[in-house]
């Protein structure tokens, strides 16, 4: 089954997530908090593992979208974090934070999401959680071919 946790841009989506996954043990991917300096950087769910997406420097391949800088490596670390715990099938949720205008260029979180949707899309027992900003839902649902699925508000987490 796929949800997909949507909303506007900075309403507590990436927050909700922490906050729902902190004290499970079900649950593995990868979250895109912002750190105490306001830069983004990719949480591994499970292990706690955190590496740096967000950059100012131009030391390495970047990624740029809008103001902002990414590091190529770590979307290539968060992609293959994610096809690796999918294969383990350990979790019952995947989380992928988030996809958004990046994966609409084939770029950031594409590849993982590219192929993993379609292996969880009719799993009954195991779960992957999209997160998109809501102006982009439509376009990503149509990018992927994702037909079926189950809108999240940030309140129902807690069901799951």
């Amino acid at each position: 089954m796929i949800y997909i946790l949507t909303g506007a841009v900075r309403t507590g989506k990436t927050t909700a997530l922490l906050e729902w996954c902190k004290n499970r043990d079900d649950v593995d991917g990868v979250l895109c908090p912002d750190n105490a300096e306001g830069k983004r950087y990719f949480l591994e769910v499970k292990s706690k593992n955190e590496f740096e997406l967000e950059t100012e420097l131009d030391t390495e391949a970047i990624i740029e979208i809008g103001n902002f800088k990414f590091l190529k490596s770590g979307f290539e670390k968060a992609n293959a974090y994610l096809l690796a715990v999918a294969l383990e099938n350990e979790s019952q949720y995947l989380i992928i934070d988030e996809l958004g205008k990046l994966e609409l260029r084939k770029e950031g979180l594409h590849d993982s999401a590219e192929k993993l949707i379609s292996n969880y899309e009719s799993n009954e027992n195991k779960h992957l959680i999209l997160v998109v900003r809501d102006y982009l839902l439509d376009t990503v649902l149509t990018h992927y071919s994702i037909s079926e699925y189950k809108i999240l508000e940030r309140e129902e987490l807690k069901n799951l």
